[in-house]
């Protein structure tokens, strides 16, 4: 495999995702709500709430990691792994959602920083306006990201001392003095595990800043691990020592849930505190600023949104007009000020981002394909874990808002599915389909078929198309477009090639698109038609998904009941459309006359056909009628009694109609007299004797075709399968 070559400002692995991904972590939330979180849980739970925060973060870090040494990373970071793993539609489903929430942080943190100093009690600031602070500050770091990342990282470092010095001052510090904790009526009551959890969780959700700067790496597989892993570790180490020695300074609820800036008065110095919660914000907000855009041109590049977006200026590849994108929904955010409305949502957004970042690692893991060679590997088992966490955290948090950020995901998601958007790379749900699919086998084939819940599985031989498209009507309203039908065309060896199997299967996809027909296609060679049907209705399918049900039209001759033979003989259920022309259903509506002795497999699988055609939009409204030759008079009492008590046991509408018995004359005769306006007649086709041979057969065919040429549309069924077809409808 070739070496990556360096993109962008070829960042190493400290200053283009350890720093940007550690400053994101560290944020307002340690500074302004350990101590109420303190307050309200207690010690103990207050580090389990930071472990299991942590470990969120740390399994989707390790996700990432495998993703990241898999594949030739390009700007985009989580976008650009999902879009990868599951298509250009979830990709663009988290993508977009990824991107705004990236923005209008940016507004979140402008504007903490803008209230921060302006309430900080220093001189003068304290009459400016915070609005006009925020926009201030928003131009200044949308000038200095935009023009040069290399300065804007590099200014990061002056952030991280000072949140480091301001950590020296906490650390240093000790118990305040002269501390009075305010009236109970002041002080709220003690929240749950789970509201807690819901404040602090989003400090943990930095490591994408750190992952959106993928474009501008010299190599992310080597510094996207290595960054975000020690990122999370180093945050973890942070977050656990705070509230111990926190705890250790202050031991009073009341006073821990209602003071915000305890942190300041326990420290040995109270101004590095402010100093630190200044530089936070801002820390998070140039990491967002950063990262924002180059997702906006990941998706622009993809195609997803206007190309414009994706242009790049100089060596150095700067995303200048997605940054001006993300400066103008960051302004619009400062403008409208309260936009806390919608914080929930954003926060399920980076969520639900970490979610399936641990799902394609795990699924990718889980399947095994060649191509899947991560050099940092992580167990699936660690990936899945992360993923299920990731969805629990989201609904205990807000299940409300979960739904709103999923609604979203999925409205974006169908209108990308609906541009037809043709991705230029290959991406895992072919083979996760393939995953599941051999899953699927696997337990089918240790299980017994039942006759409740049996379905055709058809193979149509249909020939070259359009030249049976009432055959290929009858299986697409039998199968319904839930079971499996293959419709196969046999060609003659001495005019098969490569090329014509192509044209000829593009050809038969189409045919089949347009009249909505869900099946698979097979262009099968051999020496002769039939040869070509029996080496099919032996060979094709795989596991337990053997075709079940072979359909068929118009025939003759003993190569043509040889085949049949040998088909019965094989278990395969057959079914022959005697005529070939006109609608299946000529008013969408019509009637199906089901022949029926009820003393035999056949009779079940006939009526069975009758009730699946009547599933599809044109037999909707079609009737069924259960028709009865008797043999004696005396018959006719007892067989309508007989047959009405089981339709109502089988819960089948249908309407009975019994024919009196025949003094002269042919059956026949009378079958296609009571039939004479039905849509589809359903006939029993007899299995061959034993010792029968196929011209024996092949004169019984002739026969059946000449004694009910006079029916308008003959279908002839013969159940060869070892399936109890009555157990459809004892069930």
């Amino acid at each position: 495999m070739k070496e990556q070559t360096a993109k962008g400002y070829a960042f190493g692995t400290f200053q283009g995702v350890f720093t940007p991904s550690i400053l994101t972590i560290i944020g307002v939330v340690m500074y302004l709500r350990f101590g109420w979180m303190l307050g309200h849980a207690g010690l103990a739970t207050s580090l389990v709430i930071v472990t299991i925060g942590s470990t969120i973060t740390l399994l989707t870090g390790l996700s990432i990691s495998a993703l990241a040494t898999n594949m030739r990373m390009e700007g985009g970071g989580a976008y650009f792994m999902l879009s990868r793993s599951f298509g250009a539609e979830a990709g663009a489903a988290l993508g977009i959602p990824l991107a705004l929430s990236q923005a209008v942080g940016v507004s979140f943190y402008v504007a903490g920083f803008a209230e921060a100093l302006v309430n900080s009690g220093l001189p003068v600031v304290g009459a400016w306006d915070p609005r006009m602070v925020g926009f201030a500050t928003l131009a200044v770091l949308a000038v200095v990201a935009t023009l040069n990342a290399n300065i804007a990282l590099k200014s990061q470092y002056f952030i991280m001392a000072a949140i480091a010095f301001s950590l020296v001052a906490f650390f240093l510090g000790r118990p305040p003095t002269g501390l009075m904790a305010p009236p109970p009526s002041q002080v709220p009551e003690a929240l749950g595990f789970w509201p807690v959890f819901a404040v602090f969780f989003p400090a943990v959700t930095g490591i994408l800043s750190g992952v959106g700067m993928s474009g501008d790496l010299k190599d992310p597989r080597r510094a996207i691990p290595a960054g975000t892993i020690a990122a999370v570790l180093t945050g973890y180490a942070i977050y656990m020592s705070v509230p111990i020695v926190l705890n250790h300074f202050v031991s009073d609820p009341a006073v821990l849930r209602t003071d915000t800036m305890i942190l300041a008065k326990c420290a040995r110095w109270a101004f590095p505190i402010l100093i630190g919660v200044w530089a936070a914000t801002l820390s998070s907000a140039v990491g967002s600023f950063l990262c924002a855009p180059r997702v906006v041109q990941a998706l622009a590049r993809d195609r997803v949104m206007p190309r414009m977006l994706g242009r790049g200026w100089g060596k150095t590849d700067d995303p200048r007009l997605a940054s001006a994108l993300c400066f103008a929904i960051a302004a619009a955010g400062l403008w409208f000020g309260d936009i806390n409305v919608i914080a929930p949502v954003l926060t399920m957004f980076n969520l639900s981002t970490y979610a399936l970042l641990n799902l394609s690692a795990g699924l990718e893991s889980m399947m095994g394909n060649p191509a899947w060679r991560p050099t940092f590997r992580v167990k699936p088992f660690f990936s899945i874990a992360g993923f299920m966490l990731c969805v629990g955290a989201m609904f205990m948090i807000s299940p409300g808002w979960t739904f709103v950020a999923l609604g979203c995901e999925a409205g974006i998601y169908w209108i990308v599915k609906r541009r037809s958007l043709q991705a230029r790379w290959g991406d895992m749900r072919t083979g996760l389909l393939a995953y599941a699919a051999h899953a699927v086998l696997r337990m089918l084939d240790r299980r017994p078929v039942a006759a409740h819940t049996w379905r055709p599985n058809l193979l149509v031989f249909s020939g070259a198309p359009g030249r049976r498209s009432r055959l290929a009507a009858f299986a697409s309203a039998v199968s319904g477009n839930t079971s499996f039908a293959t419709f196969a065309v046999v060609v003659p060896n001495n005019t098969w090639s490569p090329a014509r199997e192509t044209e000829l299967a593009s050809a038969m996809h189409s045919w089949l698109d347009r009249r909505r027909i869900d099946a698979q296609v097979r262009i099968h060679p051999a020496a002769s038609t039939w040869a070509g049907v029996d080496e099919l209705v032996r060979a094709y399918g795989y596991g337990s998904l053997e075709p079940n049900t072979v359909l068929l039209g118009d025939a003759s001759g003993v190569g043509f009941a040889a085949a049949l033979v040998q088909m019965i003989r094989r278990r395969r259920n057959v079914v022959l459309l005697r005529t070939d022309e006109g609608d299946l259903f000529a008013d969408k509506g019509g009637v199906i006359d089901v022949w029926w002795r009820g003393r035999s497999g056949n009779a079940s699988f006939l009526l069975a056909l009758a009730c699946m055609l009547r599933h599809g939009p044109a037999g909707a409204r079609a009737k069924i009628r259960l028709c009865h030759l008797l043999e004696t008079d005396e018959q006719d009492a007892n067989e309508r009694t007989r047959y009405a008590e089981f339709l109502a046991e089988a819960r089948v509408e249908a309407e009975t109609v019994v024919v009196p018995a025949l003094n002269s004359g042919s059956p026949f005769d009378r079958i296609a007299e009571t039939s004479a306006s039905s849509a589809i007649v359903l006939m029993g086709l007899r299995t061959p004797d034993e010792g029968e041979t196929s011209e024996m057969y092949a004169t019984y065919i002739d026969n059946l075709r000449a004694s009910t040429e006079k029916l308008p549309q003959a279908v002839f069924a013969c159940a060869a399968e070892d399936i109890d077809f009555k157990g459809i409808f004892r069930f």
